[in-house]
């Protein structure tokens, strides 16, 4: 079959890029609605601070359900039931009377719609690809920096001129429309098309021949994934903060709330950068050593964060905390289905995002309680360079004891 104009594998990386937008666009700009959310309910920063984690912890933990149904039903309708579950949860967060009802319509909706589209449709991607494996989930997941970029401001803006719960409203209707249309390209496999990954035609006596790879209880085993683990878990406990804290701690520093915003956005743009040029240069140096380079950035960046107080110190820090932190989003799909296969990648995606689960529960609302204790975020920034830093340190010493298979063997 001769190789088409565009192969497939681009539309669902167009796919992947719409449906994270949208979805993890819509969970950060949790931030600018920190403020209005405490004033209405007269809450504290740490009980605000903990509807983003709840959500956080069920996006990532839901992973682990929606991978292997995706693996065994199929990516697109379980991304489809995603984006509608983001779009429901916005939309009944914005007719919520109490604080626990914001907790239960936005961290669920937002929770168990992330998760299930989130390691699903990243999951789709890695089999369509190999050797531009890195450069292609980069090009994905910069769908969550350019959300962080886009989304923040526009929930500001539309907080101001028509309240929180009209932006809330607007932003489901928003994410039903982008999220279904982008749901409908996924397909699983180039095989279905008479492709091998990366667009080369595939002979007729192979196409038969299964997906390579390892079970998922077969790489849960592995000292390999429990390393991954560990280092995901302990990172993610810090690498969630800025995400929710970013703004209040510029609002503290007397920075306006139409300008403190725009932090975010830098962060979507340092993030969209990383996702774009990291995951490329990760295919030509080694994929596993640009992920422990990840968390080596992080940890210096965060701990950067403590000595800016001006809008532009914040502005350097925001940048290159996002371009660490989109380089890990970027990379770390394809370090799984490097060393793991892509047969059952998504399942493998999904048991590893409740390591993220547990951090993003754990991190943000802690870093808010800790404030609330000190009125300081000291203490809780410091804290999040050091997980970063033990996170690198268990990244490196896990592929340093433990050999890859080859990329040939496990497609």
């Amino acid at each position: 079959m001769p190789r088409s104009h565009i192969f497939y594998g681009w539309f669902v990386v167009a796919a992947a890029f719409a449906v994270t937008l949208v979805g993890f666009g819509s969970a950060y700009s949790f931030s600018a609605f920190v403020a209005p959310l405490q004033q209405d309910f007269g809450a504290s920063r740490g009980s605000v601070s903990l509807v983003f984690s709840l959500a956080g912890f069920l996006y990532f933990s839901v992973g682990m359900i929606s991978g292997p149904l995706a693996d065994r039903w199929g990516a697109r309708r379980i991304v489809m039931a995603g984006v509608l579950l983001v779009a429901l949860g916005l939309i009944l967060a914005a007719r919520a009377r109490t604080l626990h009802e914001v907790y239960a319509a936005y961290g669920l909706g937002i929770g168990l719609g992330v998760g299930c589209a989130y390691v699903p449709v990243l999951g789709a991607v890695q089999r369509w690809f190999v050797e531009r494996r890195g450069f292609a989930s980069g090009l994905a997941v910069s769908g969550i920096g350019v959300g962080t970029l886009l989304m923040p401001p526009l929930a500001t803006t539309l907080i101001a001129g028509y309240g929180w719960r009209n932006a809330y409203l607007a932003l489901g209707v928003l994410a039903a429309i982008v999220g279904i249309g982008a749901a409908v390209l996924v397909e699983d496999d180039p095989r279905q098309r008479g492709l091998e990954p990366d667009g080369l035609a595939r002979a007729t006596a192979q196409s038969s021949r299964p997906v390579q790879g390892m079970s998922v209880s077969e790489a849960i085993r592995t000292t390999r994934f429990l390393g991954l683990y560990a280092a995901c878990l302990v990172g993610s406990l810090g690498m969630f903060v800025p995400l929710v804290h970013l703004v209040p701690y510029a609002l503290d520093h007397r920075i306006e709330p139409t300008t403190a915003v725009l932090l975010l956005g830098a962060i979507g743009v340092g993030s969209t950068i990383g996702r774009f040029f990291l995951g490329s240069i990760a295919d030509r140096i080694g994929r596993d050593a640009l992920l422990t380079a990840m968390y080596v950035g992080m940890a210096v960046s965060l701990a950067t964060w403590t000595l800016a107080e001006g809008f532009w110190s914040l502005v350097v820090f925001a940048l290159a905390f996002g371009l660490f932190y989109g380089g890990w989003v970027a990379v770390l799909p394809a370090v799984v289905a490097d060393h793991f296969g892509a047969r059952r990648v998504s399942g493998i995606l999904g048991v590893l995002s409740t390591s993220a689960a547990i951090g993003t529960l754990v991190g943000p609302s802690a870093a808010g309680f800790m404030f609330d204790a000190s009125h300081s975020y000291w203490v809780p920034i410091l804290a999040s360079a050091f997980a970063n830093g033990v996170a690198s340190a268990l990244t490196f010493m896990t592929f340093r004891s433990a050999s890859a298979p080859a990329v040939g063997e496990l497609r």
